[in-house]
């Protein structure tokens, strides 16, 4: 990119349209969960009309993204773990991290429930049961946003899953880990967005929902120039800009799946 074309675009403000090339894209190390849910197909055309702008997504799990960014691989992450998150700028990594969005993670598994997971008053109390009744349970294991959470209700529940017979690691993303449940069938957290879009359910269903520790938000931050002088600062600045913005909320807002809202924009909250 020319010195020219790079202050061109830097005085662009307000997402006015910039004139499209092949250069004028960025990185976005993101979550499997934003991409088989269809959310990035619905809200990145509609960024790039407004701002020119081409965004390739990286899917990963959090963990995964995080370090794509780390190597400097990224100009930008949008994952759902906060502490994560919140380590990565601290360290340096990240300029700033903006909250974007939010939905839930739930419980998912055979409809017959041979655990009796339905009953559970808690989300610990639902992991103690799939635990107990020795039900298989198909695990993301690969990192991710979803793998973080299971793992802290495993803890909450005060079991050592990992290493049990009935516990299935697939170090796979959401959809491949739904499948693998659907097809044992077995239990597994599940963002609701990946849910909603996911078609494979086969005996699966929801079996646990609604405790607020399932409550899954999800996060944007540009990547640090100070660490990797490469990263696209206008462009990546841009897209989280976009995404906050009263336009990208709607945006998310207005993704939906048979009539149901797969993310709720945290401007809402």
């Amino acid at each position: 990119m020319t010195l020219l074309r790079r202050l061109t675009v830097s005085f662009v403000l307000g997402f006015a349209a910039l004139p499209a090339s092949a250069e004028t894209f960025i990185t976005v190390a993101s979550t499997t969960s934003t991409e088989n849910s269809g959310l990035f197909g619905h809200i990145l055309p509609i960024f790039k009309e407004k701002t020119g702008i081409e965004v390739r997504v990286i899917a990963q799990g959090t963990g995964q993204a995080l370090e794509t960014a780390r190597r400097g691989d990224a100009d930008v992450v949008f994952v759902h773990a906060r502490g994560q998150e919140e380590k990565f700028v601290a360290e340096g990594w990240g300029v700033q991290r903006f909250d974007v969005m939010y939905n839930d993670f739930i419980l998912v598994g055979p409809a017959e429930d041979p655990a009796k997971t339905k009953a559970a008053a808690t989300a610990a109390e639902a992991f103690k049961a799939v635990a107990a009744s020795g039900a298989k349970f198909a695990s993301r294991g690969d990192d991710s946003g979803t793998h973080v959470a299971e793992k802290k209700l495993w803890e909450s529940a005060g079991i050592t899953a990992e290493g049990q017979p009935w516990y299935l690691s697939t170090g796979s993303g959401m959809g491949a880990t739904l499948n693998t449940a659907a097809q044992v069938p077995a239990y597994a957290l599940a963002d609701r967005g990946t849910w909603l879009s996911f078609e494979n359910r086969g005996p699966l269903e929801i079996t646990f929902e609604g405790d607020k520790v399932l409550f899954n938000p999800y996060g944007v931050i540009l990547v640090n120039k100070e660490k990797h002088p490469h990263v696209k600062v206008t462009e990546g600045q841009a897209f989280v800009d976009w995404l906050i913005s009263a336009e990208g909320q709607a945006a998310i807002a207005e993704y939906k799946i048979n009539g149901q809202q797969l993310f709720f924009p945290s401007a809402a909250k």
